[in-house]
C-alpha cells in the first residue's frame, strides 16, 4: 500500500471490542443489462484503461502537477478571454477613428470653401461691405523720412 494515498477514515472504536464485519449488498439493477460498448463511457473505459491508476486510493504525489495544469490551463483561458477583449476593442476604436477622419475631411474641405474670397465677398454684403475695385496704393518712403 502507498504512503502517498489518501483513504477515507472509518470511526474505528477506542476500545478492544469486536469489530463489525461490513456486509456487502449486491447492486439491485433496476434497468435491464446493457449490451457492452453500447456506451460513450463505456468505450472511453475500455481504450482507456485508468483503473489502475486509482487502485490504491488518490494518488497524492501527482497533485502539484494537475493543480500546475489546471493554474496554466486557467491562465491561458483567461489570456484568450482578454485577448479577444482587446480585439473587440481596437476594432471599435478604428471604427471611430474613420468616423471621426469622415467628419474631419468634410469639415476642412467647408472652411476651405468658405474662405474662398468671392464667398466672403458675398457672406459681408449685408452688411454694406463691398469689395473694392482700385487696387492698392503703394507708399514710398526715404530712408531719412522717418
Amino acid at each position: 500500500m502507498a504512503v502517498n494515498t489518501v483513504r477515507p477514515q472509518v470511526n474505528r472504536p477506542k476500545a478492544n471490542t469486536v469489530r463489525e464485519v461490513p456486509r456487502v449488498e449486491k447492486p439491485r439493477s433496476a434497468r435491464p443489462k446493457r449490451q457492452k460498448g453500447t456506451s460513450l463511457f463505456e468505450l472511453l473505459d475500455r481504450y482507456t484503461k485508468v483503473d489502475w491508476f486509482f487502485a490504491e486510493g488518490l494518488p497524492v504525489r501527482y497533485l502539484p502537477k494537475v493543480l500546475f495544469l489546471m493554474g496554466v490551463t486557467l491562465f491561458y483561458i483567461g489570456n484568450t478571454h482578454y485577448a479577444d477583449r482587446t480585439l473587440r476593442r481596437i476594432d471599435k476604436t478604428k471604427a471611430e477613428t474613420e468616423d471621426l477622419r469622415a467628419d474631419y475631411t468634410t469639415l476642412k474641405s467647408e472652411y476651405m470653401e468658405a474662405s474662398k474670397q468671392s464667398e466672403v465677398a458675398r457672406n459681408v454684403a449685408p452688411l454694406g461691405l463691398m469689395e473694392s475695385s482700385t487696387p492698392p496704393i503703394q507708399v514710398v518712403l526715404k530712408k531719412d523720412e522717418y
